[in-house]
């Protein structure tokens, strides 16, 4: 079982990554996002920062829908993310290592092509 303090740990340990300040947790390489708590929205109510769910950045459509069909418990996505290659991961249902695995997945396809051939 995974917290927001692995996806810090972990986020933390990727090259060049810089934590925004938020009421949860937000991560960028090169100015871009690749995982950060998920801002849940509900209908005439204010926005409530998740930091059980994180939001990965999983680079295009065919990805995001592998892992919300082969994944159902571990990963799902609203409306508000239609059209986005991101996921939302139940954090309480991951292990520390498969987090390691996707929270670097996403760094790599966010970050400038020099750091990850460093890596």
């Amino acid at each position: 079982m995974a917290d927001a303090d692995d996806v810090r740990r972990t986020a933390l340990a990727l090259p060049h990554v810089v934590e925004i300040d938020s009421e949860g947790f937000d991560f960028r390489v090169a100015d871009k996002g690749f995982v950060w708590s998920y801002p849940e929205r509900r209908p005439g109510k204010p926005r409530v920062i998740r930091t059980d769910i994180a939001v990965l950045f999983v680079g295009d459509e065919a990805e995001k829908q592998a892992l919300l069909l082969g994944e159902p418990d571990l990963f799902f996505t609203t409306p508000g993310y239609e059209g986005w290659p991101l996921v939302m991961l139940r954090l309480a249902k991951v292990d520390v290592e498969r987090l390691r695995e996707l929270v670097t997945d996403a760094w790599r396809m966010r970050a400038p092509e020099t750091l990850v051939s460093d890596r």
